[in-house]
């Protein structure tokens, strides 16, 4: 039997090793997505924020943040440095959602330091309470509601971050006209926007599948493949529903939105997709990549600037996929509604006042000079394609 419990041991320690390279592979997903959605002159901005927030993330969730949420590293299952690592592998999600949404305008040192705060302090309290040690166990707050990979603990918690960061920087210069029109701010490299997508969509099978916890036997394992099967499930479903629209009402397939519709259907999923049968992620998936096509624009319409479509995928189908659960599995939809307000008020309001105190202190947004020339050369002294003459 010992013996037995070591094969355990071990195979749950390479399935979280595993699964965290492929969450890292989300890195380079969210890389590639954001420096080709954004325009040229702010490629190697973009490329600069992702790395910076891997790193600086990383090191501050290794230091402070995972014991603030899990209260202990000791972990019976497997290594307990395979299991900080799969955990660590999330935090960076959270502010790459952020960070996408606020492109083309704000400084690297003051998303460093915002991102710092967010993985040692913010996003561990909303781990601690869903996840972790729980110190809100026994009271009215305590979170009850099931989120297995985190359709509200990570991609909300980022997109209610995205959400203050936007309100208080406001809109790219020229975005919007005096007049009240919507200036389309066309992609500069369709080719990095596909590869960064289907980077995420692949890290995703880490993203869930690891969530699962275990594979060292064969209920387990069956839980795993389900769970990796109904995440591409809704992602297919999510891309197909939004080329179906998109050709619905303008006769075109727009790469960009039939792409955020599968990253909708990602993310609504994710909540818990080893609780449904094979059918329903397919509407789950639909309804994600629906919301995403009306939420575009509907933030538009409120002024709200976001270059990636970030609230549109994260926020909106991060509330979506939390609601799906307490609709088409057993557990309550009331004390999944409780956790999606709790983990709102929490977010959005520490957000909020980090990134007010951070602005007060070092401006997030540059210069509207250095806006407009662009942020390579502003805050990196480079760009990504100097060869470029520029119009």
């Amino acid at each position: 039997m010992e013996n037995l419990a070591d094969v355990s041991y071990v195979l749950n320690t390479f399935f979280a090793l595993f699964a965290m390279v492929l969450i890292i592979f989300m890195v380079p997903g969210f890389a590639m997505l954001e420096a080709g959605l954004v325009r040229s002159k702010n490629v190697t901005a973009v490329l600069t924020v992702n790395t910076m927030i891997y790193a600086v993330a990383s090191l501050a969730f290794l230091l402070v943040g995972y014991s603030l949420a899990f209260g202990s590293w000791e972990n019976d299952s497997m290594s307990k440095w395979a299991a900080f690592l799969f955990q660590m592998a999330f935090v960076g999600k959270v502010i790459n959602i952020m960070s996408g949404g606020v492109s083309e305008r704000i400084r690297v040192l003051p998303l460093a330091l915002f991102g710092l705060i967010m993985s040692a302090f913010i996003y561990p309290m909303v781990v601690n309470v869903s996840w972790g040690a729980d110190f809100l166990a026994g009271t009215f707050l305590d979170l009850e509601m099931y989120d297995l990979a985190g359709s509200t603990v990570i991609h909300s918690t980022g997109g209610w971050a995205l959400l203050a960061a936007i309100l208080i920087m406001g809109a790219r210069r020229g975005k919007y006209t005096k007049d009240g029109r919507i200036r389309a701010i066309p992609a500069s490299n369709i080719p990095l926007v596909t590869l960064g997508a289907f980077l995420l969509w692949i890290g995703w099978f880490g993203f869930n599948g690891g969530s699962v916890g275990s594979i060292a036997s064969k209920e387990s394992a069956d839980a795993v493949a389900l769970t990796i099967m109904n995440t591409n499930t809704a992602g297919l479903a999510g891309a197909l529903s939004a080329a179906l629209i998109m050709y619905i009402q303008y006769k075109k397939f727009d790469i960009t939105m039939i792409l955020n519709g599968a990253l909708g259907g990602l993310v609504a999923i994710t909540a818990g997709p080893n609780l449904y049968d094979i059918y329903t992620p397919l509407l789950i998936g639909a309804i994600g990549a629906t919301l995403v096509v009306f939420a575009v624009p509907f933030f538009d319409r409120l002024r709200i600037d976001d270059p990636v479509g970030a609230l549109s995928v994260h926020l909106v189908n991060g509330i979506w996929g939390t609601i799906a659960v307490g609709i088409f599995s057993d557990k309550s939809l009331l004390l999944q509604l409780k956790g999606i307000i709790v983990v709102a008020l929490f977010a959005f309001v520490a957000s909020y006042v980090v990134l007010y105190v951070i602005n007060k202190l070092i401006p997030l947004r540059v210069s509207q000079e250095d806006e407009y020339d662009g942020l390579d050369l502003a805050e990196c002294g480079m760009e990504s394609y100097p060869e470029f003459v520029k119009s």
